[in-house]
């Protein structure tokens, strides 16, 4: 590659070849930088090209030298970006596993600022016997009787568990305080023995992160028209979500408040932008990442046993299992 790549790019870059009739399109990326090299070859079969330069996880780049679309050198660059990520999170489970560390991220934000998202990349190659995801649903009248945090003190981590809650106690802020499922003075007092509870639980040793997914009006609307015309996202779309998003002024109201009590030095926010889902999942698992200092535990080299010598057994007819049917 005459193309100066090894000044550009560090030792970990990958390289993707793609070839189109008589286009050859080189792409080559590190943690850092994307490099797209386009090579045309004309009737007296001579090379010529252009190369594009950008930062990583740019996604004007491909536009920028007219690569085709359908290639989505974004989207491959953000997998590689991705994979490295999941790879370092993998090392940060078994940290947690054998240091016996308690840690609880909470995931908030606004409908479809991509919550969900993120935490299905965090899980994704993660053992959830250690890493546990907690999305509860409607209190029942039970416990709508307890003390507010009674029914989340029960999902909280034991040694060696990491606990993402999909949205978590600040519902009572944002909702509850929207909706009218809260009074007055309960909403007061959440705001007042909210920051007094996190900061027991980080006393207690339990490791305490908040992110606030931020996404803009214009680009909820897109997610939200997106979910009403994809058959498999309709689900996500409920008539709460109709109805928050005609109360977009009094969820900001509710947001600002709740930041103002309970940003504080002991458990701060932790704002994401969210209108580009790929940059945001990224950005949140990196910063995770960097919240948790850890090392890498080489396993042992790990050696497979011999099978099990064959004494005599013998296997009952298929004829007598029952089997799914092979449609594909």
């Amino acid at each position: 590659f005459a193309l100066g790549f090894d000044f550009v790019l560090n030792a970990r870059a990958d390289f993707r070849l793609a070839f189109h009739g008589r286009s050859l399109q080189v792409i080559a990326a590190d943690d850092q930088h994307l490099v797209i090299a386009v090579f045309q070859v004309n009737a007296e079969h001579r090379v010529g090209g252009h190369e594009s330069i950008g930062p990583a996880g740019d996604e004007t780049a491909g536009q920028r030298i007219g690569v085709e679309p359908a290639l989505d050198f974004a989207g491959w660059l953000c997998n590689q970006n991705l994979r490295r990520l999941q790879v370092e999170l993998v090392e940060l489970q078994e940290w947690i596993k054998q240091k016996g560390l308690r840690v609880v991220v909470l995931f908030e934000g606004r409908d479809a600022a991509g919550k969900g998202g993120v935490i299905k990349r965090i899980t994704a190659e993660l053992n959830p016997r250690i890493c546990r995801v907690v999305a509860l649903g409607t209190p029942t009248e039970r416990e709508k009787s307890q003390w507010y945090f009674q029914r989340y003190v029960a999902h909280l981590p034991a040694a060696g568990e990491m606990v993402l809650f999909d949205r978590s106690w600040y519902n009572r802020a944002g909702v509850e305080r929207v909706m009218g499922f809260c009074t007055e003075q309960e909403h007061r007092e959440f705001l007042r023995s909210c920051p007094e509870f996190e900061c027991m639980l980080i006393r207690s040793g339990i490791l305490l992160i908040k992110y606030w997914f931020s996404v803009s009006d214009e680009e909820q609307e897109k997610r939200f028209q997106d979910r009403i015309n994809d058959v498999v996202k309709r689900w996500k779309l409920s008539p709460m979500d109709l109805e928050a998003r005609s109360r977009w002024v009094e969820y900001s109201k509710a947001k600002d408040e709740m930041f103002k009590h309970t940003d504080i030095k002991q458990s701060p926010w932790y704002v994401v932008p969210a209108d580009n889902k790929r940059r945001a999942r990224l950005n949140c698992i990196h910063h995770l990442l960097s919240m948790i200092p850890y090392r890498d535990l080489k396993p042992e080299p790990i050696k497979l046993p011999p099978r099990q010598k064959d004494k005599g057994y013998v296997r009952p007819p298929i004829t007598d299992q029952t089997f799914v049917p092979e449609v594909y």
